[in-house]
């Protein structure tokens, strides 16, 4: 680095700005560098859960379809100030799936940079269905589907989401 060459400087926009283009494309931001607009990147927690029970020999677990996205995931949402982030996990799995959960094991976290710039966390577990209020197709959830784990990935899952079912299947 060339002394007083100011695009080679931690802070310098150029630095700043490709940390931004990162994070928006989904790459982490480089350590150490702010985002344009923020000091700090936005926190957020979310709870999510891999549902499970056995069918005929064969252990499922159930997934929802984001039409925002048009992907298949894990039931997940994002806390509400001052909710555990067990409470967060058993209400978004509730509001996603109409299913009323019991939580069994927690899984490993999963953290990420959104594609907004915000730092998420999101903490699983295992639960087993408790009770059914019945699935309502909206606008985040318009479907749900039993599968194994074989068939998640063909639907084209996300590595964060397989790396939680892959995490229960170890256990």
């Amino acid at each position: 680095v060339v002394q007083g060459d100011a695009s080679q400087h931690p802070r310098s926009p150029s630095r700043a700005a490709a940390a931004g283009d990162q994070a928006r494309c989904g790459r982490p931001a480089l350590s150490g560098v702010a985002m344009p607009g923020r000091e700090k990147p936005t926190k957020v927690r979310a709870g999510g859960g891999l549902v499970w029970r056995d069918r005929a020999g064969r252990r499922e677990f159930v997934v929802v379809h984001r039409p925002r996205y048009d992907d298949w995931s894990l039931p997940k949402g994002k806390a509400h100030r001052d909710e555990s982030d067990r409470d967060t996990a058993l209400r978004e799995v509730a509001e996603e799936t109409g299913l009323r959960c019991e939580l069994g094991d927690e899984l490993p976290s999963v953290r990420y940079v959104t594609p907004r710039g915000e730092d998420k966390r999101v903490r699983w577990w295992a639960m087993t269905v408790a009770g059914d209020a019945g699935f309502v197709a909206g606008d985040e959830v318009d479907e749900i589907r039993w599968v194994d784990r074989s068939e998640f990935v063909e639907l084209g899952a996300n590595p964060s989401d397989i790396s939680v079912v892959e995490a229960f299947f170890a256990l």
